[in-house]
């Protein structure tokens, strides 16, 4: 056969690649074949031949393939055409394809390993017993590279492979070879058994429920949530809308004429640090008060060392000054009242006090 018509139908079968559809991943076993030419090595002393394989195989993953494959050639040997020469043999072949899932043809390599039967005969000069016969089997590999063209349950395969027969028995009047390295050129087809793939069908999409919902994260779903579009750190009420935080130090009382926390104060104001950690966004001033007795001016200066110590209590605890308006001491401007009168002037220790008021 003319080489050059050999590469004119492996160019052929890649223009037929055009029309290929694309592919997912079938993993079906496979019969395969193919036919073409056997280029045999020269120290054989045969002529290239037609030859043709038979094979079952399967995709063990998108890009790799195993087969089991056969073969058959029957060369005639160049010292006389008259003489039987035949050589088949079986082998185990994995290709790797160079493909993704949407790929209409895909280039791959192949390697794998044999067994080869070689079975023919010669002659011995003068010899009135001739012709004899020759037979032997040995180890082949095999190597290669091809194209792979899909055409769905039925696909095109070229490809262009060696075999290294290692064959060091050889009959007749020529040198012995270790080994022989044939070139084959070959156009097949594998055929895709059973039914098609079914892709599996994806579940109708369930329309989302504004139960299971929120969408401004703010802990209420928006079936519920009044007000939507809430901001990180506003603190929310249950229908979702922001409510107002106050922190209510009207417990932190001082003894008459002093500005030092006692026991029942600390605990008051650990809460509160609490509190102010929980709402990051909550901002407040520090104020100070004192009773009626004394002096403004004493007591100006009496309710600012107040407040000052109550800052100083929050800050030191984790709270950040920049939250903190203050202190300030308001003196005895701001008593208390009780029932709409205002408490005795000297007698009310709840005058006695530092506030947190939300600002």
């Amino acid at each position: 056969m003319n080489k050059k018509l050999l590469c004119a139908a492996l160019l052929g079968g890649l223009g037929l690649a055009q029309a290929a559809s694309a592919q997912e991943f079938d993993d079906r076993w496979y019969v395969s074949g193919s036919t073409g030419v056997n280029f045999q090595d020269k120290d054989r002393h045969t002529e290239d031949s037609l030859f043709g394989t038979l094979g079952f195989g399967k995709f063990l993953t998108p890009n790799i393939s195993l087969e089991a494959e056969v073969n058959y050639q029957n060369p005639d040997a160049t010292r006389n055409p008259n003489l039987w020469w035949s050589q088949y043999g079986v082998s185990v072949d994995g290709r790797y394809h160079f493909r993704n899932a949407d790929s209409k043809w895909w280039p791959y390599v192949r390697g794998g390993i044999g067994w080869q039967r070689h079975e023919e005969e010669y002659t011995v000069a003068l010899n009135p017993n001739n012709p004899f016969q020759h037979e032997d089997s040995n180890l082949a590999l095999n190597l290669g590279a091809g194209l792979q063209f899909d055409f769905g349950r039925v696909d095109l395969r070229t490809e262009v492979g060696t075999r290294i027969d290692f064959d060091d028995q050889q009959a007749g009047p020529y040198a012995q070879e270790n080994s022989f390295t044939d070139l084959l050129a070959s156009v097949g087809l594998t055929v895709a058994l059973g039914p098609e793939p079914v892709a599996p069908v994806a579940p109708a999409p369930v329309a989302p429920n504004c139960a299971d919902m929120d969408d401004d994260g703010d802990g209420v779903n928006n079936c519920n949530d009044k007000c939507p579009g809430s901001q990180a750190g506003q603190t929310i009420g249950p229908d979702g809308c922001p409510v107002p935080v106050s922190i209510d130090l009207k417990g932190v009382n001082f003894d008459f004429d002093k500005s030092t926390l006692r026991p029942d104060a600390i605990a008051i104001l650990n809460e509160a640090v609490e509190i102010l950690k929980r709402y990051p966004e909550l901002r407040v001033e520090v104020a100070g008060h004192t009773d009626q007795c004394g002096s403004d001016e004493y007591n100006q200066g009496l309710s600012q060392r107040r407040s000052q110590v109550v800052y100083d209590y929050l800050t030191s605890n984790g709270v950040d000054g920049g939250r903190l308006a203050g202190p300030t001491g308001y003196g005895e401007s701001r008593p208390l009242e009780d029932k709409g009168q205002t408490l005795p002037g000297c007698k009310s220790e709840t005058n006695r006090r530092t506030e947190l008021n939300s600002q």
